[in-house]
Parts: C-alpha cells; sequence; structure tokens
C-alpha cells in the first residue's frame, strides 16, 4: 500500500464510517499530507505500512519548529488518528505515534463580542446596496440562532420554520437540529428572502438556498468571512473576529442571560457538554453572581 491508496481508504473510512464532513475529512487528510511531504523533502521513501516511530517523531520534532503548540496538538492528532485507522484495519501491527505526546496547551477562550459592538456592526452594513439586506440577515441570522458558518450558508429556505419559531439547521456529520430563531431575526430574513431574492437570477440547484451571492449562487466560507472583516475595519474594530465569533457571543450572552448550559448545547448543537463548558470560563463575574444567589451558604 503506497501513500496515495492509504489516504482514499483513510478518506473513505472518515466520510462514510465516521460520517465527517468535508471540512473536517480535509483537516485529517493535511495532516497526513504534511508527513508525506517531510518524507518527499528529505529524500525518504518510506511507506505508510513500514514508516516507523523514529521517522514520525523527527518530523513531529521538525514541526514543533515552525508552528505554534496548538497547531503541532492538531497535526498529533490527526496522524494518531490516521495510523489508528491503519493498525484497525489490520495494515499495521502496530502505531507509531503511541510514544508521542502532544504538547501541553491551555484551553483557549473564545473570543467574544458585546452586544453594543454587534449591533454597531450591523449598523455598518450598507443597506442601500442590495446586498445590504442579505449581510443584515446574515448577521442577524449568526449572532440570533448561533450558527457555524458552514451550517449558515447551507441553510434552506425549506428549513425555515417561523411558524413554528424553529430553523432546522444541518451540522457537523450531516446532523440536524431545530433551533429557536426570534422575531427579529425572522423580520429580517423575510425582508432579504420577499424584497432582494426575489429578483436575483437563480442558477439552477440553488433554488433552495436562502443566502445567495449576486449571481444567484451559494455563497462561500470565504465570502462570509470577508464580510464580517470589511465591517470590522469599517468601525476600527480592534479584535480579531470571524463567523465563529458571533456564535461564541451567541453562547456567552445567553449564560448571562441565565439561560441553562443543557439548553445551549443542544441549540449549539454540541454532542458533548464539555465542549459547551468553556462558556463557564467567560464570565467570572457572572459565575460569582451565581454562587451568590444559589448557594446556601452565600
Amino acid at each position: 500500500m503506497n501513500w496515495k491508496e492509504a489516504i482514499q481508504d483513510y478518506e473513505h473510512y472518515l466520510k462514510i464510517e465516521r460520517g465527517l464532513s468535508q471540512n473536517s475529512v480535509m483537516n485529517y487528510i493535511l495532516d497526513v499530507e504534511k508527513l508525506i511531504a517531510f518524507l518527499q523533502s528529505n529524500s525518504l521513501s518510506n511507506g505508510p505500512i513500514d514508516i516507523s516511530k523514529e521517522i514520525v517523531q523527527q518530523f513531529v520534532y521538525e514541526i514543533a519548529k515552525v508552528v505554534n503548540p496548538r497547531s503541532q496538538a492538531r497535526i498529533i492528532s490527526g496522524l494518531k488518528s490516521f495510523f489508528t485507522y491503519l493498525v484497525f484495519e489490520d495494515y499495521r501491527k502496530d502505531n507509531p505515534t503511541d510514544l508521542i505526546e502532544s504538547p501541553k496547551i491551555g484551553r483557549k477562550l473564545p473570543d467574544t463580542l458585546s452586544e453594543t459592538e454587534i449591533d454597531t456592526l450591523i449598523k455598518a452594513i450598507d443597506l442601500s446596496k442590495p446586498q445590504g439586506e442579505r449581510n443584515r440577515a446574515i448577521l442577524e441570522t449568526l449572532y440570533g440562532c448561533g450558527l457555524r458558518v458552514s451550517e449558515l450558508i447551507n441553510l434552506k429556505i425549506s428549513d425555515l420554520f417561523f411558524e413554528e419559531d424553529f430553523i432546522k439547521v444541518t451540522g457537523k456529520g450531516d446532523k440536524q437540529r431545530f433551533v429557536p430563531i426570534g422575531n427579529i431575526n425572522k423580520k429580517y430574513i423575510n425582508i432579504y428572502k420577499n424584497e432582494i431574492r426575489v429578483h436575483l437570477p437563480i442558477q439552477k440547484g440553488f433554488e433552495d438556498i436562502l443566502f445567495l451571492n449576486r449571481r444567484g449562487r451559494q455563497l462561500t466560507r470565504a465570502m462570509i468571512f470577508t464580510i464580517i472583516k470589511q465591517l470590522a475595519k469599517a468601525i476600527h474594530l480592534e479584535k480579531n473576529i470571524s463567523p465563529h465569533t458571533f456564535r461564541h457571543s451567541f453562547a456567552t450572552h445567553l449564560l448571562e442571560g441565565g439561560a441553562d448550559l443543557r439548553a445551549i448545547q443542544q441549540m449549539l448543537g454540541h454532542e458533548s457538554i464539555t465542549t459547551t463548558e468553556v462558556y463557564m470560563h467567560l464570565d467570572r463575574t457572572y459565575l460569582a453572581e451565581v454562587m451568590q444567589k444559589y448557594h446556601p451558604r452565600k
């Protein structure tokens, strides 16, 4: 088995058996391709079956010189997954990453925006242009429903259940969940859908996609990033923000408002409550207030 065959089999396993999204699959494959590039640059001919733990350790040592600990940990995790798969399928008898330890990294707290900052960003949208109404609806949906950017660009008109105050969201691994949607959010989506989108030259295959570009096709992740970066620049916002910042802000503001962590977990589509618990570290003032209010020995 050569590297190309191994990656093809591994990719099939990630998609079919683990049900990962295309983005997640590509990230796992990129980790393996970094190892392959290292072998090529050092004129090493080892394949996925006979590569030794010493060579893998040397690769990890070299990447540690050029990437931060978080990226290094991500690559090591990707390689561990790849070689675990090869062992599971009986291609190898051992996993060359077993003795490799990931660097110790602290849990990175997500960036958030205040309500004032979110309002200021939305007010900076130029509504005199057709895409202005679309962009306002996009930001309101990112913040109002806590969506991932991939969930936003794949949102369909048929996923909108406004009479029931819910939208259907397709998340990681094509897992679906229903997320509540508020009146403000519904208002701006309806303005865009009924007054702007109806005039677009919608291309075949995109008739049900909610947010479209000027050519009537689905928006890309990169376009959403660009929209947000341009707005941040326009209001001279110092924070480094992305679409995910609105998702973090959604969860943090709900928690600060007294929402139950389990409810936030369901709305975000987190499989594990521990993923959602990162928001518990964001506002220590809020935690102190909870302690004072609810503990019997306050």
